[in-house]
């Protein structure tokens, strides 16, 4: 009998951080790799052009992908009509679709989970189990740290109990926690007496050379984009995998998934190149690694791992509240990176069996642009202005919050029954609410910012406590679980429909705990495509 011949041992498709890694992960193990981008491949100078000639953030209306290519064939998210609301809550994430992905513009947040989130309904009565645990994730999380090269405090009790070093580690950060801040430091001074301990966040920035990057030196434009390339972005691993052997093929845009005669196995995947020419690849194992939210959508078009009918259900994030203050000293935020340090004081613990945990970020952003269009808008002007925005900038104190959500199959991510992409397949409707365990943890939140204003003697300068902010931490669409009746991929990330199809992405996660799910989302791959390297 003749042997097959495939195109590769394992395609993936999506080269973001998540995908990047699993294709990095086989090459380097001697397998045969086709890393598939539904957009181009953009060299870091030119994004920073194109961010100094757009305006910066703040001033075009927080559109972080504004610098970032919206080709035909790979339309961003914020591009009108890719996503359709149709629920009560707006819920459109800030997605790229370049080689790198979206962390190209990300905050550089990484987070371990903490064991306990591993176990929500089995401790706290509400939402799902893992079928994993930490322990089985951990040595994973301790590659992907060496890897990106995450900046850290061994010394932190991350769980926000204030006590001992906390998650449990295998070895230490690779990279050195950033001093802290002027900024940090005395914010952290002034909450601590009101029971509000101050951590440094994990991240993604060299504080020192490390790999291919220099060190930060403070730009504070780390999102939209890192102009030095200190921060880690996910085109770092695409670029790893090449080198490694994989071929990478650019403005390949994936519209189906091929299953074989019996429906067990996947036996190609079908991409259009910017002309509509489609082309057809085979391979021995597949990962798709598109993003939480393009992720469903090419199983949906494809009719695949939907047995369950759990594709797209489940949509989880961290919507919540934020806060502007003018506190009463100058503070001197926007000197170094946009974020150092969270408050996590409600991150675990029983009260998460009546309301979702919470994570406070502070912001260290320069508060010009808001300040100066306010002070417009009231008529300021001539030398008064000046001194206004320098009095109010260095007393600019943003607080963001984050709570954890529960998954509810009734917030779907579906194809549009109109809208169309270049290709005429279906675009995306997505169906959001936010339920009473949410909304349990607003009002904690709105107590704990009257707090953060008395403890900073502050003045208010924006709130908001009743539109439900998107944090761009999409989780739970292609949910995880022990049984194919309830979820589309096991504890391995293998869907359960499919032996040979695997999904790598935040997507998986059937908990969302309240921070932020990139780092889980790449130890996933890692340790799913260990076990795909075993098996071919």
């Amino acid at each position: 009998m003749a042997q097959t011949l495939y195109d590769a041992d394992v395609i993936v498709v999506g080269s973001g951080v998540i995908g990047g890694v699993a294709a990095h992960n086989l090459a380097r193990q001697g397998k045969s790799v086709i890393l598939l981008e539904a957009g181009p491949r953009v060299p870091r100078w030119k994004i920073v052009e194109a961010f100094r000639n757009s305006g910066n953030v703040s001033a075009n209306g927080g559109n972080r992908n504004q610098p970032y290519p919206n080709e035909e064939w790979a339309r961003t998210s914020f591009n009108p009509g890719y996503i359709e609301n149709s629920g009560p809550v707006e819920y459109i994430p800030g997605m790229l679709r370049l080689v790198g992905g979206t962390t190209w513009h990300w905050g550089g947040a990484c987070w371990r989970i903490l064991p306990n989130d591993f176990k929500l309904k089995s401790l706290y009565g509400v939402g799902r189990d893992w079928p994993l645990s930490y322990d089985d994730l951990e040595p994973h999380y301790s590659r992907v740290e060496v890897e990106m090269g995450i900046s850290g405090d061994d010394d932190a009790d991350y769980s926000g109990h204030n006590a001992a070093p906390y998650p449990p580690r295998s070895i230490p950060y690779p990279v050195r926690p950033q001093e802290l801040s002027y900024y940090s430091q005395r914010f952290a001074q002034r909450v601590a007496v009101g029971g509000y301990p101050f951590t440094y966040q994990p991240n993604g920035r060299a504080t020192d050379p490390y790999g291919e990057r220099p060190a930060c030196v403070g730009n504070n434009n780390c999102s939209p984009i890192c102009p030095i390339g200190a921060q880690y972005s996910g085109d770092r691993h695409s670029t790893m995998a090449e080198r490694a052997g994989a071929k990478l093929i650019d403005n390949a845009a994936v519209y189906r998934i091929e299953k074989g005669p019996d429906g067990r196995k996947i036996v190609a995947v079908h991409y259009h190149d910017p002309h509509g020419n489609s082309t057809r690849l085979t391979a021995r194992y597949f990962i798709i690694a598109a993003h939480a939210i393009e992720t469903p959508r090419l199983l949906l078009l494809s009719d695949v791992a939907n047995s369950s009918d759990m594709v797209g259900r489940n949509l989880m994030d961290h919507n919540a509240f934020s806060l502007n203050l003018l506190a009463d000293e100058p503070l001197w935020s926007g000197r170094g990176p946009v974020q150092q340090g969270d408050v996590l004081k409600w991150r675990d613990g029983p009260w998460r069996s009546k309301h979702g945990a919470i994570r406070y970020e502070i912001g260290n952003f320069v508060g010009n642009v808001p300040i100066t269009q306010r002070l417009l808008s009231e008529g300021v002007m001539g030398p008064e202005l000046d001194e206004r925005i320098r009095h109010m900038a260095a007393r600019w104190t943003p607080i963001s919050s984050n709570i954890e959500s529960l998954p509810d199959p009734s917030n779907r991510v579906s194809l549009h029954g109109r809208n169309r992409d270049k290709f005429g397949l279906p675009l995306l409707d997505i169906h959001y609410s936010v339920d009473d365990y949410v909304r349990a943890a607003g009002e904690v939140v709105k107590l704990d910012f009257l707090n953060f204003q008395k403890l900073l003697g502050a003045e208010v300068f924006s709130k908001n406590t009743s539109v439900w902010e998107n944090r761009d931490h999409p989780m739970g669409t292609v949910i995880m679980g022990e049984s194919a009746r309830d979820s589309v991929v096991n504890h391995e990330c293998r869907t359960h429909d499919h032996e040979n199809l695997f999904l790598a992405t935040t997507g998986v996660m059937p908990a969302s705990q309240a921070n932020n799910p990139t780092m889980t989302g790449a130890a996933l791959a890692m340790r799913s495509s260990d076990i795909i390297a075993k098996e071919i």
